[in-house]
């Protein structure tokens, strides 16, 4: 299958991914999941980034993961709960450590601004890819006719105010994951009594004494 010029990884591996992701996940990460990919590829392309498409396709894919049900009652951080799962998923099938890391590394920072872009081109990409979807950054680095390909292909209902409330189901039970977070701002916003913790405020309450 090509999207928007970017064909999408058909080895049985990117399709056990997708199957696992169909199975865990919901249309909302699902498709979202799918554009971050299309996305970060089309960016790769822009930048002349030679990438591996497959590893950039499971890190696109499992990066939600930690947000499902799954993971209701982990106190990590939802982006280490996904991070885990690629890591599981990919040396069960024979992927190196080397390469499952790089899938881990993606998919633990792609909430981590600015840092992701300095590093392995996959990991660049999967937070190139959700910037685009989430943020709209990069939004006019793509035509229009391949963003409206990769929107027909998989659609976007809503999503602003959806994929919101599916950050804050997801995180709200380990509200402390998100100090020094961007995610602290979705708690912010949607769950009552949330208190954001301050760096400032941890420093001078410290047991040190001076």
């Amino acid at each position: 299958m090509t999207i928007a010029d970017i064909k999408v990884p058909d080895s049985a591996l990117a399709k056990e991914a997708t199957e696992l992701v169909r199975d865990t996940a919901d249309e909302l990460i699902f498709h979202h999941s799918r554009r971050v990919y299309l996305f970060g590829a089309l960016q790769g392309n822009r930048r002349g980034l030679s990438y591996d498409a497959e590893l950039l396709y499971v890190g696109a894919m499992f990066h939600d993961l930690g947000l499902t049900e799954k993971h209701r009652t982990s106190t990590r951080r939802f982006e280490i709960d996904g991070a885990e799962d690629a890591k599981e998923f990919l040396l069960a099938r024979g992927v190196t450590e080397d390469a499952a890391r790089v899938v881990w590394e993606a998919i633990a920072l792609h909430t981590t601004p600015e840092i992701p872009t300095y590093m392995a081109p996959e990991i660049a990409l999967v937070t190139a890819g959700v910037e685009l979807d989430v943020l709209g950054i990069g939004y006019d680095d793509i035509a229009d006719e391949q963003r409206a390909a990769v929107v027909a292909a998989h659609p976007r209902p809503d999503f602003k105010r959806r994929i919101l409330q599916a950050f804050n189901d997801g995180i709200a039970h380990r509200p402390d994951t998100t100090f020094g977070n961007i995610k602290a701002d979705v708690l912010a916003r949607y769950t009552e009594g949330y208190v954001r913790p301050n760096f400032v405020d941890v420093i001078t309450e410290s047991r040190w004494p001076e």
